[in-house]
């Protein structure tokens, strides 16, 4: 704490991102990372693009971004937003669409959610109120038809995996579009749903606008280390993130990031195949799980959450980092005894399992 601080510094909590070890022997199954490369299209498009323009300005537009999104979700370029990250991109929405000070009536997200939620909400001053998810862990629609200042949720959720219905989706944008409000849907994760429920919003932007998606190319797309994310919704929607980008920083991208996700964004092909293969050790993983008599949270993400009947979350995770094995712990009510594993190639899987084993042999 510093003299120096302003009181809204003062009362923050910031974020607090998965640890980033700098021993690479550790398998790192904690931050949702794609264990694949990314598209080779991808790294030929930014080797290219590390010339000579370098030295100017990068296009506050994004419009080359704007124009390859566009094409890949069948929407008009004026309907994308492309930002520093997802998170980035979250942090402008709630500035650009929730109402701040202590009259404004209170946003709406789930108590078991993406925790950075609450630190955007403080940050803005913007009051909110925590909806339980219900025993499954899923989210009751039912329970966010009530007066707002409007809601905003991850689908899959996060850190759960659980996923919500399209149509459970739209019915909420309905009910909150006849009260002025917006509905944002996270869809960081919405990628790795394969045969399951859910399905991304997207088509539904013309139908509904209110309706805001967020979208990130750190997961599906390999690329974590570039941060790049993007946000498709009507217009007038991008219209509002626009404003709040403009009024800090109107070249939130580089060239380098720009050209790499237009790249990325153009090649779904090779995507959804790898995409593919996480599924399948994902579903493959958490059935070998069960048979360890795991709890596991039916998943639409890249990741599993569990639960072993014999040790707490804890305890599992300190053995399993001990073995060289990192994943991600969260000690919150009812959550405590969940570890969240990032699916990782067939081989960490493995491992994974394999120390799981090894570790149930000493508490049973």
């Amino acid at each position: 704490m510093s003299e120096f601080w302003n009181s809204r510094v003062k009362k923050l909590s910031p974020y607090v991102p998965g640890e980033q070890p700098k021993d690479r022997q550790i398998i790192k199954l904690n931050t949702n990372e794609n264990p694949y490369p990314p598209s080779p299209k991808v790294i030929d498009a930014i080797k290219n693009a590390a010339g000579e323009r370098l030295r100017l300005y990068p296009d506050p537009e994004c419009a080359v971004f704007r124009e390859a999104a566009a094409a890949r979700y069948g929407v008009k370029p004026q309907q994308v937003f492309a930002g520093n990250g997802s998170d980035e991109i979250l942090a402008f929405a709630f500035g650009a669409f929730f109402e701040s000070g202590e009259k404004a009536a209170r946003i709406l997200f789930p108590d078991i959610t993406y925790s950075f939620y609450p630190v955007y909400a403080n940050l803005w001053d913007i009051p909110y109120r925590t909806i339980a998810l219900a025993q499954d862990f899923s989210i009751n629609i039912n329970d966010y038809k009530i007066p707002s200042g409007g809601v905003i949720f991850p689908n899959p959720n996060a850190p759960t995996a659980v996923a919500l219905a399209l149509n459970d989706i739209l019915s909420l944008a309905e009910y909150l579009e006849k009260q002025g409000k917006v509905l944002i849907v996270d869809e960081a994760y919405i990628a790795f749903s394969g045969s399951n429920s859910a399905q991304s919003a997207v088509r539904s932007i013309n139908t509904h606008p209110n309706l805001l998606t967020v979208h990130t190319l750190s997961k599906s797309a390999s690329l974590a280390g570039l941060r790049f994310g993007f946000a498709i919704g009507n217009e007038k929607l991008i219209e509002g993130l626009c404003r709040i980008r403009d009024s800090f920083n109107s070249y939130t991208l580089d060239l380098l990031a720009l050209t790499g996700a237009a790249a990325a964004v153009s090649d779904a092909a090779y995507y959804e195949e790898i995409n593919r293969r996480i599924i399948a050790t994902r579903e493959r993983t958490a059935q070998a799980l069960r048979n360890l008599g795991f709890t596991v949270l039916p998943s639409s993400a890249n990741f599993l959450f569990v639960k072993s009947p014999h040790i707490s979350g804890a305890e599992l995770f300190t053995a399993l980092r001990s073995r060289g094995i990192l994943v991600r712990h969260f000690n919150k009510d009812r959550i405590a005894d969940f570890l969240r594993i990032s699916i990782g190639t067939d081989a960490d899987m493995d491992k994974v399992l394999e120390a799981v084993q090894d570790i149930l042999k000493g508490v049973r």
